[in-house]
């Protein structure tokens, strides 16, 4: 009889323990779920240098002011160099910066022939104009969407051109550095935070430039010139 009293005991104190529990878990506050991890934005701020690869194409004319002889057209090539430059992210999407290039280019030596009257005789006239690099240097603007940044850029460049112009019997050759302003715009994808890839394009508008002619003391040759620049880079930012 005593063993099943104090069975009896236990069993209710051990009911009464769990009836406690329960209750005060219904009591307990619901715990809240954890809180969504937000990826920080990309930060475009810092010193970058990189390298672009990409086409180019000139286009212009080459005149002859004695004669009249003129010489125009379009010439590609590739054009290729180095990239420095600096990015200030001044509020989570606008960024203000500024970048200089300086690049080879193979836009070709191309020759062209006309025939023109001079002193009652068809002359035949050859003109053979390149660019042998190009440096810019420019004001970017951008507007970031995280790691997406779409920019536009301004400011001026310097181009390389070497000229000849060939008369039977007679030739002369010069080559000029000419400043002009430059306009473009692109875009730049952040693979990390180091790392970022561009695609750009931009148009370097180039001053007159007068030279000496082949054919006597008052001859001059004149080229005005434009170049069109498509490229792709990759850069490494700083932080």
């Amino acid at each position: 009889m005593t063993k099943t009293c104090l069975s009896t005991i236990a069993a209710v104190a051990l009911l009464a323990a769990s009836s406690a529990a329960f209750a005060a878990d219904l009591g307990a506050p619901a715990k809240a779920p954890p809180p969504m991890m937000i990826p920080p934005l990309y930060n475009w701020t810092g010193f970058y240098i990189g390298a672009n690869l990409g086409g180019a194409w000139a286009n212009g004319t080459l005149t002859d002011n004695l004669t009249g002889a003129s010489f125009s057209g379009t010439h590609s090539g590739v054009i290729g160099g180095g990239t420095l430059g600096y990015n200030w992210q001044v509020s989570p999407s606008f960024v203000v910066g500024f970048e200089g290039t300086f690049d080879g280019t193979s836009i070709g030596h191309t020759s062209n022939t006309v025939v023109v009257p001079f002193l009652g005789t068809p002359s035949a006239i050859q003109g053979n104009i390149g660019t042998n690099w190009v440096a810019t240097l420019a004001a970017r603007f951008g507007i970031a969407v995280n790691n997406v940044l779409y920019y536009a850029k301004g400011g001026g460049g310097w181009a390389d051109d070497s000229v000849s112009l060939t008369i039977p019997g007679a030739s002369v050759s010069g080559s000029n550095t000419r400043s002009g302003w430059l306009a473009g715009g692109g875009i730049e994808y952040g693979l990390s935070p180091n790392w970022t890839i561009t695609a750009e394009y931009d148009y370097l508008g180039l001053s007159n430039w007068s030279n000496s002619g082949p054919l006597s003391s008052v001859d001059t040759f004149t080229i005005s010139r434009g170049i069109n620049m498509f490229t792709v880079g990759v850069n490494f930012k700083f932080y």
